[in-house]
């Protein structure tokens, strides 16, 4: 996932093992919900932006679609491949800005946690070119969620990114994910989709002190870090998850599907 647009998005390339094994899988409903909305019908052709190694491309795949995907990472495109196989898909090792597709081919343009790492100035109006008449756009994050009653942990553990310099941006706590703001209006802004639809989506995992170290490594901030730094949080972190009874951390996370109709103009 990445693309050639901001530099930090190839550190998942490096991490692709880790990325397989620590990033959380999205709802089966979320799935569910696109194919609804998006009006899609087996058989039908989709492009995904930044398939990783594959995490929202299986699910479509499963349900009768067939995948081109762009993947400027070798090494998520590689691991792709392998947990792919056997599927209708194909994987180009490309960014999406500068990928040379079949124009008005797709019934679909898909990221999962990729959209927000695109240049602003390109994705929208090469999206619709590269949708069908008629054809979709549709993206979504998994982030980290912040409901009512979510693990203390993270409050704990603010006060160690704060010592190190890394404290986090805006208010703290974040805003629940209810009140996170949604894209539908930059969508409508881009004046070439219409019939913007939005859903929300909450869920949690449960992680040991080891799981969490690894799925931090898959997020740009922490690979970039200061090693220094890195390594007295992943130590903080292991010992205050170990301390505890059960010895893991329970992280909730949200997605905010939105999907929307190319305008034919």
């Amino acid at each position: 996932m990445g693309t050639s647009f901001d530099p930090l998005s190839r550190s998942f390339d490096a991490a692709a093992e880790l990325y397989e094994r620590a990033r959380p899988a999205y709802p089966c409903g979320l799935f569910d919900d696109l194919v609804q909305l998006a009006r899609l019908q087996s058989g039908d052709r989709l492009l995904e932006i930044g398939c990783a190694t594959g995490k929202a491309t299986r699910p479509l795949l499963e349900r009768g679609f067939s995948v081109v995907c762009l993947e400027p990472g070798a090494r998520l495109a590689a691991r792709a491949s392998s947990n792919l196989a056997g599927f209708p898909v194909e994987i180009h090792v490309t960014p999406f800005e500068t990928w040379r597709g079949p124009l008005e081919r797709f019934d679909l343009v898909y990221a999962a946690t990729a959209w927000h790492w695109l240049d602003p100035a390109i994705r929208y109006p090469k999206a619709h070119q590269l949708l069908r008449p008629g054809g979709h756009l549709a993206f979504w994050s998994a982030l980290h969620a912040f409901p009512t009653g979510f693990d203390p942990f993270f409050g704990d553990i603010q006060v160690v990114y704060d010592e190190i310099g890394e404290s986090h941006e805006g208010e703290w706590p974040p805003a629940p994910p209810d009140k996170i703001p949604d894209r539908a209006g930059e969508i409508e802004a881009s004046g070439l989709f219409e019939d913007v639809n939005v859903r929300r989506y909450v869920w949690e995992n449960k992680y040991t002190a080891q799981e969490y170290i690894d799925l931090l490594n898959t997020f740009s901030g922490h690979i970039s870090m200061d090693a220094e730094k890195r390594d007295y949080l992943y130590r903080q972190i292991n010992d205050r998850i170990d301390a505890r009874a059960d010895r893991r951390v329970r992280r909730h996370w949200y997605a905010i599907l939105h999907v929307a109709r190319r305008t034919d103009t």
